[in-house]
């Protein structure tokens, strides 16, 4: 079963004997950061340093002319992965035998919010939210096309991986994030991820909906959950709250922007790359879920790109609706978190891979060879081993 190790450039840049150490593994392939959100990270083998701050979100590659004279572009990395660190990391793992595909973080990007607050989700209270690019706006859409292609399709690579590419909402995981006290379900995660900037509410009329009276529908359909009423009754429970006309609106214009985002994605991505270029989404089969792994419908997503990567740390049950629709060439990647520390099991990823086998899977992703401990790596070697 193939399978690909997640990297970040500065896990191998002025490091060299990473190249090597991450091919003995045994998985065949590596999957390279090549745009990437603001992180802290741990690099607990590198000879010249423990934990790299990338400050904010930034490409890992020198970006291109296209840029110029445009108010929405990609930001250089600093001094976290400065030149192209792309290319020289993706570089040594060539070398090292190892088959690069790039991966590209899309619609996550807190500095683009902060310097164009009006590029980001605003919710039905008027709250702006800085890491989330609203994809319904024109501007903020040609930038998403234009980034997946340029960042995708980098000298050497075989495919990419595209993550984010959909909404994002309320949930973040943003730094010292304190928002976990209300336990808001699906449907509340729904309802405050509804975005109101003038491009959505353009889209809400199209649909027959007055935006001022939606935003305050979803304020009243929000109010017993802020009072503690628990809800997790996932979409039944949105048309329930908000009213099912109203609720399937809603759905009507966010499945649309984001689809049609995707297939645009897509095709930007495929007229850049050599033939037989491999172009995979990190994904949800919950259409109405947002983040980094963006809420699809199968069928649609399966369509448009070669396969999927799915969440499978804690269970497989989201393979079920992909395997589903795949056709005999879909991959179907599990992502199995492989550092102990971040909850995930390394010492059981052999009985795991075969779980996911077994639902469908065809391939595996590791997450995160550049962050697990020595004995984490130990554990996935011997799993890939076979032993």
């Amino acid at each position: 079963m193939k399978a690909s190790a997640f990297l970040y450039p500065w896990d191998v840049a002025g490091d060299p004997e990473a190249p090597a150490r991450i091919a003995s593994l045994g998985a065949g392939q590596v999957t390279l950061a090549s745009a990437y959100h603001s992180t802290r990270a741990l690099t607990p083998r590198h000879p010249r340093h423990r934990i790299v701050t990338a400050e904010h979100a930034a490409v890992l590659y020198p970006p291109g002319d296209r840029w110029a004279g445009r108010a929405l572009r990609p930001y250089p990395a600093g001094r976290w992965a400065p030149g192209d660190a792309y290319g020289e990391a993706a570089g040594a793992l060539a070398k090292a035998g190892l088959e690069v595909h790039t991966w590209v973080v899309l619609a996550h990007n807190s500095r683009l919010g902060a310097e164009h607050p009006d590029t980001s989700v605003v919710n039905a209270y008027g709250d702006r939210y800085p890491w989330a690019p609203c994809i319904a706006q024109p501007a903020t859409r040609a930038y998403l096309v234009d980034l997946a292609a340029e960042a995708a399709v980098r000298p050497g690579a075989h495919g990419t991986e595209l993550e984010s590419l959909g909404w994002y909402g309320l949930q973040h995981l943003h730094a010292h994030d304190k928002t976990s006290g209300i336990g808001l379900g699906d449907a509340g995660q729904y309802l405050m991820s509804l975005c109101f900037c003038p491009s959505c509410g353009a889209g809400y009329g199209e649909r027959g909906l007055e935006p001022a009276r939606l935003a305050a529908g979803v304020r009243a359909a929000l109010e017993p959950l802020w009072r503690g009423t628990a809800d997790d009754g996932g979409w039944p429970s949105v048309g329930a709250l908000l009213g099912e006309d109203t609720a399937a609106a809603t759905r009507a214009w966010r499945d649309t922007v984001a689809r049609t985002l995707q297939e645009e994605a897509v095709a930007a991505v495929r007229a850049a790359a050599p033939e037989g270029f491999q172009v995979l989404l990190h994904a949800d089969p919950v259409p109405y879920h947002c983040g980094a792994n963006a809420g699809v419908d199968p069928a649609h997503i399966l369509g448009v790109a070669d396969g999927v990567v799915v969440p499978c740390t804690g269970g497989t049950r989201l393979l079920a609706p992909f395997a589903a629709r795949a056709g005999e060439r879909t991959v179907l990647a599990a992502n199995l978190t492989v550092v102990t520390g971040m909850g995930g099991s390394p010492a059981t990823l052999a009985a795991d891979a075969a779980r996911a086998r077994a639902e469908g899977a065809t391939e595996l992703r590791l997450y995160h060879a550049g962050l697990a401990s020595d004995d984490d790596l130990s554990a996935v070697r011997e799993a890939l081993s076979g032993r």
